[in-house]
């Protein structure tokens, strides 16, 4: 009987040591697995609260995409807008001198505009270009004054107001003459009022050298001429 005891607590014995040795080596693996895992709270930083509120995969990859940095996201880009055609581009200028150097000229040149740019051509192309501005403003107003014909060359062909008008007749010119090209950029920018002129609103001008008694008033002198409104 006192054998069958001892055996049985013998056995008894040993179950209860490898009971214990195999929940202490139970536990030390399960430690062992925590420790060396790479995403040990990782995910936490990048999908906060995915695991908790159950968010499924393409809402944890929207909060991922989020978090990225900015300059890692493709750029939203728009076209600039593309300019209308034959629309001319306003041109900046400081002078009169550097308005006509940037000017294209290349376009066609109307009966109207070759008139103008005849006057200033035969009345002021040894003047400067101040002058020559103010010349063809005074044809301009004229032809919008009602007082005189109601077209440029209307005014320059008026009988006895041009000196170099012979007749019905306007003199001819070397249109590739740069005076002249000079008077033609001239009467565009008249024409186009790209230009104030120091005489502006003047109808009536003479040359300094002749003396005369005008009862009109004097609106300003640019080289030799004297212009009157």
């Amino acid at each position: 009987m006192n054998r069958i005891l001892n055996r049985a607590s013998i056995i008894s014995l040993a179950a209860t040591l490898l009971v214990t040795l195999l929940g202490t080596s139970s536990s030390s693996a399960a430690a062992e697995h925590t420790v060396a895992s790479p995403f040990a709270g990782d995910f936490s930083a990048v999908i906060p609260a995915a695991t908790q509120l159950g968010t499924d995969v393409r809402s944890a990859s929207v909060v991922n995409d989020a978090a990225k940095p900015l300059l890692a996201q493709p750029l939203q880009t728009q076209p600039l807008p593309v300019p209308a055609a034959n629309v001319p581009v306003a041109v900046a200028a400081s002078s009169l001198e550097q308005l006509v150097a940037t000017r294209d000229d290349a376009g066609e040149l109307t009966g109207e505009l070759k008139c103008l740019a005849g006057a200033i051509y035969f009345e002021a192309r040894s003047e400067s270009l101040e002058g020559q501005l103010a010349v063809g403003r005074v044809i301009i107003a004229r032809a919008r004054s009602g007082r005189f014909p109601a077209s440029y060359c209307g005014v320059v062909y008026q009988t006895a107001q041009f000196s170099f008008m012979h007749g019905q007749a306007m003199p001819s010119v070397n249109a590739q003459s740069p005076l002249w090209q000079k008077a033609v950029a001239m009467a565009r920018i008249a024409d186009a009022g790209s230009w104030q002129s120091p005489a502006e609103g003047a109808l009536f001008f003479h040359a300094a050298r002749i003396a005369t008694n005008w009862r009109m008033t004097r609106v300003a002198q640019i080289d030799h001429h004297i212009f009157y409104r």
